[in-house]
């Protein structure tokens, strides 16, 4: 999740001070974030099952998300994908409001732009193919009210209120796959199956101290009737 943007072009003091204030404020999270501490917005959700002490059922609420495809499941293709989410939520969109108020922690429309503040997890699949990433958005937006992307790459998708399990795990993440395989092992004997393809949601940035690190593999679930 490392941040890899140059602040962009100001045209105006306003968008130049709320720019500062934006980026100000990503530099202090990621500061906190070296230790594991986290203080970007989570999606919503309610546990509503836990199976033995590593796996949790939750529900979470509707969602919007950014997404775009990855041309490679490697490091590369990763840092490409992030680098265009990141781009849209630092300016690289067409707000639907023109008002000009920021907030330090959810920066909003300012000249036809929004700065979106960032959230946790970062969702990535690659279980066919290259797979995609998507970012969260804020939970104050909606299809109809987020900024819309300016690069055909990036598309907004509404997440639908959803049941997930969830197997939570420290590290570098390096073992996504192992731990995506060893979730659905430990759904095989419990009446939740997966629906769909797993997936892994990370908390943290690459320079966050690995034992500190919050990772999670991830899949859609229902009940067996």
């Amino acid at each position: 999740m490392a941040v890899m943007l140059s602040v962009p072009t100001w045209k105006e003091p306003a968008w130049m001070w709320q720019t500062i204030t934006y980026y100000g404020a990503l530099v202090l999270e990621s500061a906190a974030g070296v230790f594991g501490i986290r203080l970007y917005e989570e999606p919503r959700y309610d546990v509503v099952a836990r199976l033995g002490e590593s796996v949790e059922i939750r529900r979470y609420a509707p969602r919007v998300a950014a997404e775009v495809d990855m041309a490679a499941a490697d490091e590369a293709g990763r840092n490409a994908a992030f680098q265009l989410l990141f781009s849209y939520i630092a300016g690289a969109n067409r707000a639907a409001s023109g008002k000009d108020n920021i907030a330090m922690t959810a920066p909003v429309a300012v000249g036809g732009k929004e700065l979106v503040a960032m959230t946790v997890p970062v969702q990535t699949t690659a279980a066919t193919g290259a797979g995609h990433m998507r970012f969260f958005l804020p939970a104050k937006y909606t299809l109809a009210s987020a900024p819309k992307p300016l690069d055909p790459r990036v598309r907004l998708v509404g997440v639908p209120e959803e049941q997930v399990a969830a197997l939570r795990y420290a590290g570098s993440g390096a073992d996504s796959e192992v731990r995506r395989a060893e979730l659905i092992e430990k759904l095989g004997s419990t009446k939740w199956r997966p629906v769909g393809e797993a997936y892994t949601l990370f908390y943290d940035a690459p320079f966050t101290l690995p034992f500190l690190r919050r990772n999670e593999a991830a899949v859609a679930v229902a009940t067996t009737p």
